[in-house]
């Protein structure tokens, strides 16, 4: 199932960062007052961009750096100046075979 990473515009003028698997039915909750704490004082107006992911974990992952970011760095985001990409560090994917091969204790080392 595909999650998405939402940026919302509030009334306050701040830029609101959440995630969920339908942005649309999540921003209704968010104006109706159902939603994040944050929202309920500060209503959303608008959502002003969202990202899909692959999973909920990848999306939870991109939150915590988006949300790091001020609200001129989200607009830039949300406005395509940025991308996802160059938010979120990329994370080195090491195969099991290599560090299998590569640990001491299979070369004989202690």
């Amino acid at each position: 199932m595909a999650w998405f990473l939402y940026l919302l515009e509030c009334s306050d003028g701040s830029v609101y960062t959440g995630i969920a698997t339908d942005v649309q039915a999540r921003f209704d909750k968010h104006v109706s007052g159902m939603g994040a704490r944050y929202t309920r004082s500060r209503k959303p107006v608008q959502v002003l961009a969202s990202f899909e992911l692959a999973d909920r974990s990848s999306a939870s992952r991109a939150e915590y750096w988006v949300k790091r970011l001020t609200a001129p760095e989200k607009r830039a985001l949300a406005a395509g100046v940025r991308t996802l990409e160059s938010v979120v560090p990329v994370v080195p994917v090491v195969e099991v075979a290599e560090a299998v091969e590569d640990s001491p204790a299979q070369n004989g080392a202690s």
